[in-house]
């Protein structure tokens, strides 16, 4: 399961709007990435189960990397309490995600493994994914 931030300025954030693409919208580190299609808030426990998914599936073969990370803090109030009395303790930590946020990349394993890992990975997630692969630019040697 992934920590909670170690510091933030504040303790609780309010909830904001979620409006928008993603500006982090290429493959940067793999050769294959998995790219939000849609919009949503993305759970701690929900990254972790779709690593899982994807890690279980290439048998620890190749490289992946997380590109999301919980952030934001998200707060809840007790079950049968009553309005008022102010904000909500901290329930967890969640990432919003935006139309082509990278979510995940994966790196030294063939695109038919990619796509089957990402396919069952993003079965743990709340929102439509795409594949895409990096673009190989002539500049690199």
């Amino acid at each position: 399961m992934l920590q909670p931030p170690k510091n933030t300025k504040f303790n609780k954030m309010r909830k904001g709007r979620s409006k928008g693409n993603a500006r982090n919208s290429a493959v940067v580190f793999g050769d294959f990435g998995m790219q939000s299609a849609g919009r949503s808030r993305l759970d701690a426990r929900q990254i972790e189960a779709a690593r899982r998914a994807m890690t279980r599936y290439l048998k620890r073969d190749g490289k992946y990397y997380t590109r999301v990370f919980p952030d934001r803090p998200i707060s809840k109030k007790p079950l049968e309490v009553r309005q008022g009395k102010g904000k909500g303790a901290v329930d967890h930590y969640a990432f919003n995600v935006k139309p082509g946020t990278i979510i995940f990349e994966v790196s030294g394993v063939s695109e038919d493994a990619a796509k089957e890992a990402f396919r069952l990975a993003a079965a743990k997630l709340p929102f439509k994914v795409n594949f895409i692969k990096r673009e190989v630019s002539y500049d690199e040697s």
